[in-house]
């Protein structure tokens, strides 16, 4: 298997493996794809790998630490993310 680091990617490797890992993001789904994508933007921008990425989510979800709240999908809703 071939290194996933930053440092032995590019940009669109990135990419392609964040979209190949969440599935087609354009396909017809429950809209939260695009989150998860966002979620991601760290480590297709090359700033941090996917295992910090992962890490602090994981650590947010076992401590329970607070985090913002979700009022529904705007994708769904028909909404921007910036509404």
């Amino acid at each position: 298997m071939r290194s996933i680091r930053i440092a032995d990617t590019t940009r669109e490797e990135r990419e392609r493996i964040v979209a190949e890992s969440i599935g087609k993001i354009d396909a017809a789904c429950d809209g939260c794809s695009p989150g998860l994508v966002e979620m991601y933007q760290d480590y297709i921008e090359g700033r941090r790998e996917l295992r910090e990425i992962n890490m602090a989510f994981n650590a947010r979800y076992v401590s329970g630490m607070t985090g913002p709240e979700r009022g529904g999908c705007a994708w769904a809703d028909g909404r921007s993310a910036d509404d």
